[in-house]
């Protein structure tokens, strides 16, 4: 399986269009340098766990936030909109493993998935679990996410059945310390998350053209004002500036990976004006269009 490619693609309801791993083998590793290569805010069906392995992070799922260290570690379950962004001025590195709970549990009526996946899945289950060391089982926890990954990425003879079992020993050691149900989130919570999905499917979908406040606030059938709260509340930038950071974002991706002229890459991200891109991309990456790709482009 190796690393995988770190991808931000998707469907029409917000969700990665990346496949993480195979049919036959449902996992992937990713080796995320969100300093490099922001992660957008997205969701999957599928099941995720990290460690930080260098500097800080932000992990943030939903309205929460949370600092990890380096050696601290997560989980996120299934249909949580999250990001792991880079946490103060030092380098970032963070080992993830994307999986589908089939990997783990089989089908749904094997008393594996019974025992060990649903606890996991059912309502009230929480929706992240931090691994910082203030639990006993927390080092397991962590030593079982990093032999899953090292196995996925250096692919051993027999990797995948290690893989299985370091997910399978994460999976037990979750759902039997699974916390107490939390209580069920506020209707107006999760009217608010499915909005952002809205408004963030819309402008991953339109970002090339030329939209604003107005449009991504009533691709959700909602106010400017209330698309402003659902925003600062879910993900704490306004939509216009997550706009903005989408579209360099994109165009960094395009200036690393095509020959395109930068005044093309701009026009196809948004910015019609060629001084401007320049601007927002040098505020945003810290250095001009042209300079990031001498260091990062293809070639």
């Amino acid at each position: 399986m190796a690393i995988s490619p770190c991808g931000s693609a998707t469907d029409p309801q917000g969700r990665e269009l990346v496949q993480h791993g195979t049919a036959l083998f449902p996992a992937a590793c990713y080796l995320d340098d969100p300093v490099r290569e922001p992660v957008p805010w997205h969701w999957h069906t599928e099941l995720e766990t990290g460690i930080v392995t260098a500097g800080s992070a932000v992990i943030a799922a939903g309205t929460e936030r949370f600092i990890l260290r380096q050696g601290m570690g997560f989980f996120i379950t299934s249909g949580v909109l999250h990001t792991a962004l880079p946490h103060g001025q030092s380098d970032c590195r963070l080992h993830s493993v994307v999986f589908h709970p089939r990997l783990v549990g089989g089908s749904i009526d094997s008393a594996f998935w019974q025992n060990y996946i649903q606890p996991l899945l059912a309502e009230g289950a929480p929706q992240h679990v931090l691994f910082d060391g203030s639990a006993s089982w927390h080092p397991g926890a962590l030593c079982a996410i990093e032999s899953a990954w090292k196995s996925c990425a250096e692919e051993p003879p027999g990797y995948d059945l290690q893989v299985r079992s370091s997910l399978s020993h994460l999976a037990f050691l979750l759902s039997r310390h699974r916390p107490a149900d939390r209580k069920p989130l506020p209707e107006k919570t999760l009217r608010a998350e499915e909005r952002m999905k809205r408004m963030l499917r819309f402008i991953q979908e339109h970002y090339g053209e030329e939209i604003g406040s107005a449009a991504i606030a009533g691709s959700a059938a909602i106010s400017e004002s209330e698309c402003l709260r659902c925003f600062r509340n879910t993900i704490d930038t306004p939509p216009i500036q997550y706009l903005k950071q989408f579209r360099v974002q994109r165009a960094a991706e395009l200036l690393a990976s095509t020959a395109w002229s930068t005044a093309e890459i701009g026009a196809r991200c948004g910015f019609q004006d060629a001084s401007y891109f320049t601007k927002t991309f040098r505020q945003l990456k810290g250095c001009t269009p042209s300079e990031y790709r001498k260091g990062h482009g293809p070639g």
